[in-house]
């Protein structure tokens, strides 16, 4: 690492091999500080970026590839540019073993063990294509369990921690009190900041049990937006008596309850910052976005707030960012804000763009060099990081284990069947009972009787089907047949007329990301069928079909909650908060199959609203408000 302090660079050097060499491991750790001290300013700055590495174009290759494997160029370049952390995609981490020996291959290209970090929130948003991935957080809280939401983060963090991912960027504190918010919806516990509070900080506890650094995110707070900033610059008006109140709360409680690490959001804030810049992609005035501003991230976060932890940008890639500001700027302005870590600061998917990582360094140095950002401030934040390494482990004068060690544990712990049935529970408990006329649940077929499934994609059917047919097998429920139909882009039919008429039950799974899709001058409009409208159409014309045919019928929400209100004259009606199915033998997310628990009576419902549903036809009226939820008898669960 350091020629200046050999000892330091010797035992740095061999935490990250598999070479046990006790008498070095035996040496005492310097501290943060003292690294600091032995510290170039490319080290420094270094320790500050966290790019990723999700695509690769070798050399003689046409077009970059998933990144799964180690090579010499990303080797070199984790090496020459000192980075302090990578991120890792779903492009990355295609298999447990193979997961594992590209975590190793990193840390062995680091002379500083690396912040390797994910976003495995749990739900909708995971990225291990082999792991247990959770009902997510909306589900935890229709639960209202402490338990639950502890228990999420404590097993990702072993799952993370077998791979050898020390990052997780997660619990999601924002508060959706916000319907059309087309990003964060289920990915939020609740639109109550009391209840978004309580879990996120058992969220938070359970992952840091497992030695795992969590990050709260996205600060001040991306709940109320109906913009998405992967796409554009969304805003948030409210004055700061108001942030205080709801979107700063559930962070100032997680901040005083030992946080390790804050994410920036790319929100402008005018209350707290209506600083203006001007855009570089169409020349008119902006206000700048959290993420860049040291009002937001200096003044209130670290000043107000009192947070002494490290601050990380969400994506710099982000359109949000990238649209309005230059690559090389943005990155510069995030930390004379006030940042410690820009994450995927340039896009690196080759040598030939090398230079964009070389750019943003040399920035960086010019600003440092011009006293434009003080050395003083680099130094606290590359303490920081240090630091929290040192805290996690990360940096350790532990003997390293081998790798042959780590793919046997992490193949012994990475979905294991106890995490399955973990995640399977919290499901049940989470799935919310929104009506049941007459009794329409549970079903309760005969032998032979035939059943249609009816949902958006192919691994939505899939989940109803495979989860039927497990019910069957485990004689849950009578030998029946099953017919299954993906809607999307589709229109309804004479076919699908035909479907329902041979059914004696039909299961209609809704999946709507914004809300009110289908409604015209606030009247539905079941006719209007193009890209943007069969979402909600097809399965109000089964409905109206099934209703015509005297047929049990149930629409599962399968996103979004407020789904729900297209579908008032349902008889039956749950929300089940996740979308994904079943694709290459197992469910992506246990959230389809407990809802087929609930519909076929071999499960309670248990879930209880974390939000308002606002009507469609009447959007200052609530339909259904937070806290309700009805158990199988059409009774309000308490």
């Amino acid at each position: 690492m350091f020629k200046s302090l050999f000892p330091v660079t010797l035992l740095l050097a061999l935490l990250t091999s598999s070479i046990p060499i006790e008498e070095v491991n035996s040496a005492p750790l310097p501290t943060a500080k003292q690294m600091v001290q032995h510290m170039s300013l490319d080290e420094k700055i270094g320790q500050m970026l966290m790019p990723d590495f999700r695509h690769w174009q070798a050399k003689g290759e046409s077009t970059p590839t998933g990144f799964t494997k180690m090579n010499k160029e990303v080797s070199h370049i984790v090496k020459t540019y000192h980075l302090g952390g990578v991120i890792l995609f779903a492009e990355n981490v295609i298999g447990t073993e193979q997961t594992v020996k590209l975590t190793h291959e990193f840390q062995k290209s680091s002379d500083i063990p690396l912040l390797i970090s994910i976003d495995q929130e749990g739900g909708i948003v995971t990225r291990l294509q082999k792991g247990t991935h959770f009902p997510g957080n909306m589900s935890i809280g229709a639960s209202r369990s402490k338990k639950n939401a502890y228990d999420t983060g404590r097993i990702i963090g072993k799952e993370l921690t077998a791979l050898g991912i020390n990052t997780n960027f997660s619990p999601v504190l924002d508060v959706n009190n916000n319907p059309k918010n087309p990003v964060i919806g289920v990915r939020s516990y609740s639109s109550d900041p009391t209840l978004v509070t309580r879990l996120g900080i058992q969220t938070m506890k359970g992952l840091q049990k497992e030695k795992t650094i969590s990050t709260l995110k996205h600060f001040p707070g991306h709940g109320d937006t109906a913009v998405d900033s992967h796409y554009g610059l969304p805003l948030v008006e409210h004055h700061v008596d108001r942030l205080k109140k709801v979107e700063l709360y559930p962070f100032q409680q997680a901040i005083n309850a030992g946080a390790d690490m804050v994410m920036t959001a790319h929100v402008q804030f005018p209350a707290i910052d209506d600083t203006t810049y001007q855009s570089r992609k169409d020349g008119e005035d902006i206000m700048v976005p959290a993420t860049l501003s040291k009002k937001v991230i200096t003044q209130l976060l670290k000043e107000e707030m009192g947070f002494q932890g490290v601050v990380v940008t969400d994506a710099l890639n982000m359109k949000a960012i990238a649209d309005n500001f230059g690559q090389e700027e943005a990155v510069v302005m995030a930390i004379k804000a006030g940042v410690d870590i820009a994450l995927m600061p340039a896009p690196v998917t080759s040598l030939k763009t090398e230079q964009n990582l070389e750019n943003v360094l040399n920035a960086l140095k010019r600003a440092v060099l011009k006293k434009e950002i003080p050395m003083s401030q680099i130094n606290q934040s590359v303490e920081k990081i240090l630091q929290l390494k040192i805290e996690r482990g990360i940096i350790s004068t532990k003997k390293p284990i081998s790798l042959e060690g780590k793919v046997r544990k992490a193949t012994q712990v990475v979905g294991k069947r106890a995490h399955r049935k973990a995640e399977q529970k919290m499901a049940r408990e989470g799935t919310t009972l929104l009506k049941n006329n007459e009794k329409t649940l549970p079903f309760k077929p005969k032998k032979k009787d035939r059943i249609v499934v009816m949902a958006p994609y192919e691994d939505q059917i899939k989940a109803m089907t495979v989860t039927i047919e497990s019910l069957i097998r485990q004689k849950k429920i009578k030998p029946v047949r099953i017919h299954s139909y993906a809607f999307a882009d589709k229109t309804f039919s004479k076919e699908t007329a035909r479907l329902i008429k041979e059914a004696n039950y039909v299961i209609t799974g809704s999946y709507v990301v914004q809300n009110d899709p289908a409604v015209n001058d606030g009247v539905m409009d079941d006719n209007v069928q193009d890209q943007k409208k069969w979402a909600t159409a097809f399965p109000r014309a089964v409905m109206k079909e099934a209703a015509s045919q005297n047929k049990k019928m149930v629409i599962m929400s399968l996103r979004n909650p407020y789904d729900a209100a297209n579908f008032e004259e349902a008889d039956a009606l749950l929300a089940v908060y996740g979308f994904k199915g079943y694709a290459n033998g197992q469910f992506n997310q246990p959230n389809i199959s407990a809802g087929l628990d609930v519909i076929f009576g071999t499960a309670s419902p248990k879930g209880r609203l974390p939000v308002d549903i606002p009507s469609v036809t009447h959007p200052n009226q609530t339909l259904y408000p937070i806290g309700y939820g009805l158990n199988l008898k059409g009774k309000q669960i308490k």
